[in-house]
């Protein structure tokens, strides 16, 4: 007899069935079960236990209400029973349910924390679904560098549109509870406050204070280093181990002692402050030849970081130091990178900081030296560049030898003060002489010449014999201070050329010459201690960029001083002065560093310089006086200089790497900025762009 055959559909389901099966299968509202919803087929219910079953004997498990039947306790079996399909549902069921549960809670506490902080809501925040398609596919052994590659681009790419999520909503969110904040805060007790301070009292907006928290917190409670550039892939664990301890057996000495870095192993600052950590890497990766690719990683998360930090509003005092070490040595933001410090400095009240140091608060030292660090680093740059320094010489800078006397002090202080000093004095020289280049100092001003220069040379007396060797870097601390001695000589004396286009022996003082010789021999002494001094020259590769500034600014000051003002017979020696740029060349071009680094720009672009007043040089002497001088044939293909070869020094084909910014040509032979101190600039004799 054959089997009627019908549609499931046709069925009426039993209660159980009903009960059961409805409850876990979602249903659209107004939706009914017609031919094309199927119930899934449910077994029977299992009653007996495996070992019964696979005998086909009656079990009495049930029957007794028992865990065990009888049989299988006799004979020492496990008593197991398979879950049918409809126990299988039941518990899939509640799992779903308590899931669902969880992740309603955790939704709701989630947005109210979001609320409190002031972000933006829940649903404004990315998510990346995976392709179900493609979600069980593993790359192939061969594909695997590229689809971690995938995967690091797409982590990037998540976390920058996070933060622009973030930063794209304005917070205008009351605080909750009342922190105490500090003296002179918004919201104080203080009477005489910024008028920010009565806005705050008045609102209590959260976004009219800045950091609310201080900045003694070292940093968030959440795990950075489970979230930053090394834990996903972009540079091994074992490279960044590897530069760390580069960084702080070297580079970080040049930076007075190590202020700048608190921690002492590469794990402390990933947990603090995802910008330092950058910040270091991309350094160190300058300075170590063959690390360009590295190089462009870090500094690509550094840029990222840096631009996420514009707009932050919780800061600490390890960020600050990340923005410092960046403008040290990173020369196309150098100054955007010491401005922005400064500001997040103001925020979290450092320059406060010295006055309650004094007073005894150890919790306060921190931010006094770290506030002394910015100083210096604000005055780098303003010299180089030639503008305005942003930090001024209020109380705590003038006084801040009272720091010295704290206790905790170290010599890596004595040598960070040293350079506060002899900053306050050059700030003193550009606020007396103002910042026009073109105008000339007259004979009266001469004499306020000769008052700093004393007030140099006693900066010299006081300082360099309180400076002691460091393990690490030799004598460098001490014979610093002689090199930035005659740093500061030279950009003080050479303001008697200043705003002069012409000169000759009839229109120069005698004080205006003594001034001018006492400039070019800064500017001699200089370049002989780069070339004789073992300390210097070791550390050339590793010092900060004023150093390199100061350094390749002393070599075109005497190069631009010969051919501009010769009629003026000053004190200079031709043969001298085209020996040491030569050697100078010499050791920036074999100085073992990365091929971005800026020494191989500066090495280039002095080489241009010589090669070109060689050749200017030449048409006013005869062959005896050419050969005595050391001019050479140029036809065999060098720049007119016994010994000075671009091809020869650079590699025959040697087309330097473009710096890592957006100015290829900065330092090249156009581009020494030196601003208030450049004297040599306002004169007619210009190199034009290409003419080499």
């Amino acid at each position: 007899m054959k089997r009627a055959h019908y549609d499931i559909s046709d069925r009426v389901p039993s209660p159980q069935m009903q009960n059961g099966v409805e409850s876990i299968i979602d249903i659209p509202n107004g939706a009914t079960r017609g031919a094309s919803t199927r119930v899934p087929k449910v077994s029977k219910k299992i009653q007996a236990c495996t070992e019964c079953q696979r005998r086909k004997i009656k079990c009495d498990l049930k029957e007794g209400g028992q865990k065990i039947c009888g049989r299988c306790r006799k004979r020492g079996f496990q008593c197991v029973v398979n879950k049918n399909l409809q126990s299988i549902l039941e518990d899939d069921g509640e799992w779903k349910a308590r899931m669902e549960y969880t992740s309603g809670q955790l939704q709701t506490a989630v947005s109210e924390i979001l609320r409190n902080l002031a972000l933006p809501a829940l649903e404004t925040f990315s998510s990346t679904v995976p392709d179900q398609s493609s979600q069980h596919a593993y790359p192939s052994f061969d594909g695997h560098e590229e689809f971690h590659a995938r995967m690091r681009a797409s982590a990037r790419g998540q976390e920058q549109e996070r933060r622009t999520s973030q930063s794209a909503t304005m917070a205008m969110t009351r605080e909750n509870s009342q922190e105490r904040p500090s003296f002179g805060e918004p919201g104080s007790n203080v009477l005489i406050a910024a008028p920010m301070g009565s806005l705050y009292e008045v609102t209590k907006l959260r976004n009219l204070r800045s950091n609310p928290q201080g900045y003694f917190q070292q940093g968030p409670a959440a795990p950075l280093e489970d979230k930053d550039f090394i834990s996903s892939g972009e540079i091994s664990l074992e490279e960044a181990e590897e530069m760390f301890k580069i960084f702080e057996r070297s580079l970080n000495q040049y930076l007075w002692g190590g202020i700048v870095l608190v921690h002492k192993d590469l794990l402390s600052v990933r947990r603090s402050s995802s910008l330092l950590l950058a910040a270091i890497l991309t350094v160190t990766a300058l300075h170590i030849p063959g690390k360009s690719s590295t190089f462009d990683v870090c500094y690509a998360e550094f840029l990222d970081l840096v631009s996420a930090s514009m707009l932050d509003r919780y800061h600490t005092l390890d960020g600050i130091r990340g923005l410092c070490i960046g403008a040290f040595w990173l020369s196309d933001v150098s100054w955007k990178l010491s401005g922005h410090a400064v500001r997040i400095a103001t925020e979290l009240n450092l320059h406060r900081s010295y006055a309650r140091a004094i007073k005894g608060s150890q919790e306060h030292f921190e931010g006094a030296r770290l506030w002394y660090l910015l100083y210096v680093c604000d005055h780098h740059f303003s010299i180089a560049y030639g503008r305005p320094p942003v930090i001024q010489d209020d109380t705590s800078i003038i006084q801040h030898e009272k720091f010295l006397q704290l206790p905790g002090v170290t010599q890596a202080d004595f040598r960070l003060h040293s350079q506060v000093a002899i900053f306050i004095i050059l700030t003193q020289i550009y606020n007396s002489f103002g910042p026009e280049v073109e105008v000339k100092l007259e004979e009266v001003d001469l004499g306020r010449l000769r008052q700093w220069n004393i007030e140099i040379d006693r900066w010299r007396v006081r300082w360099e014999p309180q400076l002691a060797p460091n393990p690490h870097i030799s004598s460098y601390p001490s014979k610093g201070v002689n090199l930035h001695y005659h740093f500061a000589k030279l950009q003080l004396n050479s303001l008697s050329l200043r705003g002069f286009e012409q000169l000759s022996s009839q229109n120069i003082s005698a004080g205006r010459r003594e001034h001018a010789n006492l400039a070019i021999s800064c500017a001699m002494s200089i370049l002989q201690l780069v070339i004789d001094e073992p300390d210097i020259r070791d550390a050339l590769i590793g010092v900060p960029l004023y150093l390199h500034t100061m350094i390749t600014y002393a070599a075109v000051f005497l190069l631009k001083v010969q051919q501009q003002w010769k009629a003026a017979r000053l004190g200079t020696d031709s043969a001298l002065i085209r020996e040491s740029v030569e050697r100078v060349i010499k050791i920036f071009s074999k100085e073992g560093a990365s091929e971005r680094h800026l020494s191989y720009h500066i090495a280039r672009g002095l080489s241009k310089m010589l090669a070109r007043l060689s050749r200017e040089g030449q048409t006013d002497l005869n062959p005896e006086q050419r050969a005595a001088l050391g001019y050479v044939d140029q036809s065999n293909g060098t720049n007119g200089i016994q010994g000075v070869n671009v091809g020869q020094d650079f590699g025959a084909n040697y087309v330097p790497l473009p710096l890592y910014g957006d100015s290829p040509e900065m330092f090249d032979e156009n581009f020494f900025p030196i601003g208030f101190f450049d004297v040599t600039n306002a004169g007619p004799w210009q190199w034009q762009p290409g003419t080499m």
